[in-house]
């Protein structure tokens, strides 16, 4: 009985782990993208996902405690595959951190080049850097 209950409890974990994985595949493609409005819709999607995620890992923990050695091992496998899952959702999630650190740099020095601040550089025509001057926001009337 103990046994089917941790393969179904397995079973929804790995389920929940592919599901936490392709929510940050999404996610990397909204930042990649700048949707602020599709990251607004995953992040409460996220942190459902973690917290359903915690919940069955606490059930599991519960089901190991009772399981005898010889009973777990025909459920290695698939421990192992929600390990290599997590794994995959850790550096998933680490691939995004940066690519969102990258796109609020690359909007920070539009942003400064395009109101002219004093640390902008753009090219010159002969492909050298041009430091900006305010030339751009020069005749701005808004």
């Amino acid at each position: 009985m103990a046994d089917s209950a941790l393969s179904v409890a397995l079973g929804q974990q790995l389920s929940s782990l592919q599901d936490l994985l392709q929510l940050l595949e999404d996610e990397l493609s909204a930042i990649a993208g700048r949707s602020g409005g599709e990251l607004k819709e995953l992040t409460p999607k996220k942190e459902q996902a973690l917290v359903q995620i915690q919940q069955q890992d606490q059930h599991i923990a519960q089901l190991l405690k009772a399981q005898e050695q010889e009973i777990l091992a025909p459920h290695q496998e698939m421990i192992e595959h929600a390990q290599t899952l997590l794994l995959k959702c850790k550096q998933q999630n680490q691939v995004n951190a940066q690519a969102a650190h990258n796109a609020q740099l690359t909007v920070k020095q539009l942003k400064d080049i395009l109101i002219g601040a004093p640390s902008s550089l753009t090219y010159a025509a002969d492909g050298g850097i041009d430091r900006s001057e305010n030339k751009i926001v020069k005749n701005l009337k808004a």
